[in-house]
């Protein structure tokens, strides 16, 4: 289903994306050397209910994840990437941590993901921030190619070029997606592709772009928890996501906290 949002509806959604980017912002000035995942994961279930929001995680039960998520922010630390289900560990100084959270509001949904070392960067701080950094730029060029007009392979180019230009293997497994009132949709936003194919974008259309990267692979595994999915190799990864909204001057990022 691919959902077109009307005027009413995006203003929603605007309140949505705002209350994710805050939360995210919130989650990520707690998150220090010696917090447990487990902790973040009450904290964001606190948040979400203080807001009157829903979690997009909790009853989430996919093909491909084993049974309900269960949990409220996905944790993906070092070598995990997307998934990480929150468990009992605590972070160390150098550790990357990617907070992927989605939540609805009001009956529409905002889905947006950060990346980050925590406390005392250490000795693969050049490494994880060139990989962070990537990430970023590639949403940022995703979101520069998207605006009324455009094909969903323009997006998928602009962010492949970038993520290819660094160096790092792409995987087409997972990536971006239509949201709105529910949280995964059509189209599928591939992070590479050819310019000119695909879906055209229409204004009231929502998009969760994600570029993700993996130092040296493309392959993932999965982890005993039947959710997290880790580099095949143990490398480093970084992830990076907004919602963004199509309008009829070009696009607006809504998952900027304010």
């Amino acid at each position: 289903m691919i959902e077109i949002l009307n005027p009413t509806e995006l203003a929603r959604a605007r309140e949505t994306g705002a209350l994710v980017g805050g939360f995210l912002r919130t989650l990520r000035d707690r998150a220090t050397a010696g917090t447990n995942l487990l902790d973040i994961d009450r904290w964001t279930r606190d948040l979400i209910a203080d807001a009157g929001a829903q979690s997009c995680y909790v009853d989430y039960a996919p093909s491909f994840g084993r049974g309900p998520f269960g949990h409220y922010v996905c944790t993906a630390v070092n070598d995990a990437v997307l998934h990480g289900r929150p468990h009992d560990y605590t972070l160390a100084d150098g550790d990357l941590l990617t907070l992927d959270l989605a939540v609805s509001l009001d009956g529409i949904a905002a889905d947006s993901a950060v990346s980050f070392v925590v406390g005392d960067p250490g000795p693969e701080a050049a490494e994880s921030h060139a990989l962070i950094e990537a990430t970023e730029r590639a949403l940022a060029a995703g979101i520069a190619a998207a605006g009324p007009g455009a094909r969903i392979g323009d997006l998928s180019h602009a962010i492949g070029s970038v993520l290819g230009a660094a160096g790092y293997p792409i995987n087409t497994e997972f990536g971006g997606h239509g949201i709105g009132s529910t949280m995964h949709q059509d189209p599928h936003v591939s992070n590479t592709g050819r310019p000119g194919r695909g879906y055209r974008l229409r204004p009231g259309l929502l998009l969760a772009l994600e570029p993700w990267a993996m130092t040296d692979t493309d392959e993932l595994v999965v982890d005993a928890d039947g959710w997290t999915l880790r580099s095949a190799t143990g490398c480093r990864t970084a992830h990076s996501e907004h919602t963004i909204a199509v309008t009829d001057d070009g696009v607006e990022i809504l998952t900027l906290p304010r």
